[in-house]
């Protein structure tokens, strides 16, 4: 198996596959094949849990589906492209290499990747602090390939060593590295500051991976550009239609 990834501002990521080698992505992420690719979809590929294991990934941001491409009887391409303007970060994979992911970042990985949702804080909590706070967990044996928006900038934390952050700018970390939430200081800070009411706060020791363009603030930015109805929509549609919006997508 070779990879490839072309592109700068969009890229894309294309796979060379020899006779059955796999690659396994959420389903809607494909963007070509060729003829030898065979497809498989199903609706849960690692993490288990059954059926309750679905739930709480399309809860967590993931698709009720995934779909393993793997090249039968002769070798084959197989491609998959960012969604917004952003970059690829390949992240291998391994007992005690595990990851922590933005609910949008995974975008594909090797057949023996599991993902799950790794809930490191409430329910609650996630869905009032914002994007970040809800989290894939990547773990099993491989290589997975995150899609990141806008820059990337890596940092190392060292043990006891906390980054405060935006929780839009969060992309992805180690599993070393502790995750909490905290409340932004100060009341005229929370009322007047526009930064939110809720920062994550990384500690080390590990890697983080942060991003420049939450995908949260871009949409805030096409907002104004969307018909008066498909704003209104989008600003009711609230979490549970957010949920079942998610669980209608994998369908």
């Amino acid at each position: 198996m070779q990879n490839r990834i072309l592109g700068t501002t969009m890229p894309v990521l294309e796979f060379a596959l020899d006779h059955n080698d796999a690659i396994i992505s959420e389903a809607g992420e494909l963007s070509w094949m060729s003829a030898s690719i065979q497809m498989t979809t199903h609706t849960q590929h690692g993490g288990g849990g059954g059926l309750f294991g679905v739930i709480r990934r399309v809860a967590g941001g993931g698709s009720l589906f995934m779909t393993e491409y793997r090249a039968m009887g002769a070798p084959g391409e197989v491609a998959f492209a960012t969604r917004v303007p952003g970059h690829i970060v390949p992240v291998e994979v391994g007992p005690g290499h595990e990851y922590l992911v933005h609910r949008h970042g995974f975008l594909c990985a090797t057949a023996a990747i599991e993902l799950g949702v790794g809930f490191q804080q409430s329910l609650g909590a996630g869905i009032f602090g914002g994007d970040g706070f809800l989290l894939q967990k990547v773990s099993g044996q491989g290589i997975a390939w995150l899609e990141l928006s806008g820059e990337v900038i890596v940092k190392d934390l060292a043990p006891g060593e906390t980054l405060r952050v935006h929780p839009g700018h969060v992309g992805a970390f180690q599993s070393s590295v502790s995750f909490q939430i905290q409340r932004v200081p100060g009341l005229k800070n929370m009322i007047f500051g526009g930064d939110g009411i809720f920062l994550a706060a990384l500690t080390g020791p590990g890697r983080i991976w942060l991003q420049t363009l939450p995908i949260s603030r871009l949409a805030h930015q096409l907002q104004e550009y969307m018909p008066a109805q498909r704003r209104e929509q989008a600003a009711e549609g609230g979490v549970v239609g957010g949920i079942v919006g998610s669980i209608l997508k994998g369908i």
